[in-house]
């Protein structure tokens, strides 16, 4: 089974700040890890591969240095690495992107899965796996918890809801969004290690993909922040001191002055 998996770099979320000029996440000086949903969904892919051969490919979408997250990708099992990185993909927002990872997929070329994480913890949208599968035409499930079967052809899996789960079985190709109940990721080997240092990790551009300009980055983005602003306190504010009992009796009787 030849299994593409999409990871993105993402600002450690103890450092995540703003740049208040251009009102999107400031990267300078903030310590860049892979998204953590995306490490739930390399470990399914790895596994299945371990199950049923195959190969892994790790895709990104960003700037030079989220090369590193495609060689930490491969010291976990991945075997090769695509970063499709240009200025022109800059400040692009989840169409623009989906469109982006769709023309990078069909470059890559034949595939059976593809596995993102539910979310990226710095957009938090979900939006990009589904974007994916949508432009490619694919069958897909999102909030994946279990893989339950898998063959040449099709695969079985638990979609997470609300009040328990379904079970869903999708023909092949397909694509799937993982959250992290799903599995627990494995720690890179010192094998592992030594292979991503030597890895060669394929880098595509827009025109590599063939994508098109007026649909990438800022010029494909319907969707841009405006400005960003902490909301301002409104009302009374008022701290209750004291044990439980009498918080609750100063609350009363703070209520009954509005009754």
């Amino acid at each position: 089974m030849n299994i593409i998996v999409c990871v993105k770099q993402v600002p450690d979320a103890k450092d995540v700040r703003l740049d208040p000029e251009t009102n999107t996440l400031a990267r300078e000086g903030v310590e860049a890890i892979m998204n953590p949903f995306d490490r739930h969904a390399l470990e399914e892919a790895v596994c299945l591969k371990e199950q049923l051969g195959g190969k892994v490919t790790v895709l990104s979408m960003g700037p030079p240095q989220a090369e590193e997250v495609l060689r930490e990708a491969i010291s976990c099992g991945a075997d090769e690495g695509v970063l499709v990185s240009d200025r022109a993909f800059a400040g692009a927002d989840t169409w623009a992107t989906s469109y982006t990872l769709a023309k990078a997929v069909e470059a890559i070329g034949t595939f059976d899965l593809i596995l993102c994480g539910k979310q990226a913890i710095d957009g938090d949208t979900a939006q990009v796996g589904p974007g994916l599968a949508s432009r490619m035409g694919l069958p897909y499930v999102t909030c994946v918890q279990k893989t339950r079967e898998a063959t040449d052809s099709s695969i079985q899996v638990e979609r997470m809801m609300d009040d328990g789960y379904d079970v869903v079985q999708l023909p092949l190709p397909a694509l799937l969004t993982v959250v992290k109940d799903i599995n627990e990721p494995r720690v890179p080997s010192l094998k592992g290690k030594m292979k991503a240092k030597k890895a060669e990790i394929s880098m595509l551009s827009a025109s590599d993909v063939g994508a098109e300009a007026q649909y990438i980055g800022l010029a494909g983005s319907p969707t841009q922040v405006v400005n960003v602003f902490a909301p301002e306190a409104r009302g009374d504010r008022k701290i209750f001191s004291g044990t439980a009992a009498e918080q609750v009796e100063q609350l009363v009787d703070k209520l009954k002055g509005y009754l």
